[in-house]
């Protein structure tokens, strides 16, 4: 009796021991840089002093995250890597032959895939087709679709097997290039709807690859942006809710931190995670899961936002790129003329300003154009009274636009101008109210910094006399007096206007839902587009000038001064405080 009842023991133990065998728990993290905008290095070579977050502190992250989890740390990139500091359009733009440094960081870093941006694609075929082809990582946009094959132009996803599970990556891109880019910089290209890509890809990863996990990676923010009727710019939180299969979904694009987990369609839960910019912080996913009956299954899945600002600088990250960040900085340190005054983008705001007009000024300069509209693309920059190098450009100028001129009615003029203002000013109903149209909860957007819309879309002109009156409503805001010359304004006659690409191909879209132009319309419009960046001309109109002494043009106000300019300077203190 004893042997039959030690024998069933042991029979039931082999049988425990076996049934344990067949289960197997695995965790693996993800981590995700997106919106890197050249930030590689800790040292900002823009205003030529150092520079907090940067690939150099996440370098020291991953190190120590490898050491964790070892091949179970996987390690993402989602676009908009190639713009931004200097170090970037030195790589773009002047050593063209050298490899890019937005590749070379990729792959020193050792990256699993990389997801193409809109700044990206920004920088045209030449550029990006050579950046793809030097990074060792696959380069993913499976909705970028070559339009003479009709497949995707680059890697639609990637496979990666950590551990015995199998994890498919989706790149997709938002699909609003269009609305900003020319089309010279995206020739051959389509940028299909986010939601109907990600259907047809996640069909492809379960059904043919069978995965057990699926990841997005969307260079595409939260939700919103711009809406046509054939897709919308920040569609990531609608594909993770539309699309049963994610396990996460992690995007950028729209510069803001989001950590959240939601249900899907289906019930199951989608971590959605967004490291926002300028490698401050890195947006990670951490899963673990269980293999049972040959099967893996998510036990747990957690999203996490990591701060890499007490993160200690890889000194072996910096030490390998020295020779072409001294070249960089060598470039940046150039001189290339004088100010005789400090101008501040932030005067920009509140009505006519050194800084935007000198902007203004030039581009109507350099294409013989009636009128010029320009806005601040830096939220609180200035450039100092004394020598000016080209390091200051990139702060006088932030993006490599184009320079546009097209042409458009008065009344076309005066409509664009009503959309620009109604998103800018505050329509006032007491001298108590604010100027300025502010929302308490984007004080820590990197794009809005207080504004409830932003501020690279508060477009003013240079070439007429106007009014905004802030007691009008939306709409009714902006009175047109006379062209600066003197001479009338005519709302049906044809003016030649200079502005920058990206609005000249609709972004912001104050052409299009402002004065009313049709999209399929802009091209037909532009009568001159530059060939380099908006950047090189006004760097060498600096450098004819020599000594430049901008002032504000005058040539346009808010009213009714009574409530105008208490409220302003209220809204000054509130926005910027004593500086």
């Amino acid at each position: 009796m004893k042997k039959a009842i030690v024998a069933g023991c042991l029979l039931a133990l082999c049988f425990f021991n076996g049934s344990m065998a067949k289960k197997k728990t695995v965790t693996i993290k993800i981590l995700e840089t997106s919106d890197v905008h050249g930030a590689f290095f800790p040292y900002d070579f823009v205003n030529q002093k150092p520079m907090s977050g940067t690939l150099a502190r996440v370098s020291s992250y991953i190190n120590r995250e490898r050491v964790t989890y070892g091949r179970n740390l996987i390690l993402l990139e989602n676009g908009d890597i190639l713009q931004g500091q200097p170090i970037s359009y030195y790589s773009n733009y002047i050593d063209t032959l050298s490899q890019n440094i937005g590749a070379e960081v990729v792959n020193y870093l050792r990256y699993d895939a990389q997801c193409i941006g809109n700044h990206d694609v920004e920088t045209g075929h030449k550029v990006y087709d050579k950046w793809i082809g030097e990074i060792k990582c696959p380069v993913l946009g499976a909705n970028i679709i070559d339009m003479a094959t009709g497949k995707p132009y680059i890697k639609p996803y990637t496979i990666i097997k950590r551990d015995g599970v199998k994890i498919g990556i989706l790149g997709l891109l938002t699909p609003a290039i269009p609305n900003w880019l020319p089309k010279e910089l995206w020739t051959g290209l389509r940028f299909d709807n986010m939601v109907t890509a990600a259907r047809q890809w996640v069909k492809v990863l379960k059904e043919k690859e069978k995965v057990d996990v699926i990841v997005g990676l969307f260079h595409s923010g939260r939700e919103g942006g711009i809406t046509t009727p054939d897709y919308m710019e920040d569609a990531s939180l609608q594909v993770a809710r539309e699309v049963p299969g994610f396990d996460v979904v992690m995007f950028g694009h729209d510069h803001t931190r989001f950590n959240q987990t939601l249900p899907n369609v289906e019930g199951k839960s989608v971590v959605c995670v967004d490291p926002a910019n300028n490698a401050m912080t890195v947006a990670e996913a951490t899963l673990t899961l269980t293999k049972q009956h040959g099967r893996w299954t998510v036990l747990r899945s957690e999203g996490n936002l990591h701060s890499v600002k007490e993160e200690p600088v890889d000194e072996a990250f910096v030490q390998n790129f020295k020779g072409f960040t001294q070249e960089v900085s060598d470039y940046v340190g150039q001189q290339i003329g004088e100010f005789k005054e400090t101008i501040y983008t932030r005067d920009s705001y509140f009505g006519n300003s050194a800084f935007n007009d000198l902007i203004l000024n030039l581009q109507l300069r350099i294409t013989g154009a009636d009128i010029s509209f320009n806005a601040p693309l830096s939220f609180d920059e200035s450039i100092k009274a004394g020598p000016v190098h080209v390091s200051d450009m990139f702060n006088l100028y932030k993006f490599e636009n184009q320079l546009y001129v097209m042409r458009l009615t008065g009344e076309e003029i005066r409509k664009y101008l009503e959309m620009s203002y109604d998103q800018w000013v505050n329509t006032m109903q007491t001298p108590d109210d604010h100027l300025l149209l502010l929302d308490a909860r984007t004080h820590g957007d990197a794009q809005r910094m207080g504004f409830k819309h932003f501020t690279f879309n508060f477009d003013s002109a240079a070439g007429i006399d106007y009014e905004v009156d802030v007691t009008k409503p939306d709409g009714q805001k902006v009175t047109i007096l006379r062209m600066s010359d003197g001479k009338p304004f005519d709302e049906k006659a044809w003016y030649r206007v200079a502005l920058n690409s990206y609005r000249g191909n609709g972004g912001g879209e104050l052409l299009t839902k402002g004065a009313g132009i049709p999209q399929d319309s802009l091209a037909s419009r532009t009568v001159w587009r530059s060939d380099k960046d908006q950047r090189f001309y006004l760097m060498e109109e600096i450098r004819k000038a020599g000594v430049m002494d901008p002032k504000p043009n005058h040539n346009w106000r808010f009213v009714p001064d009574a409530w105008v300019k208490p409220a302003a300077e209220r809204d000054r203190q509130l926005l910027f405080g004593n500086r």
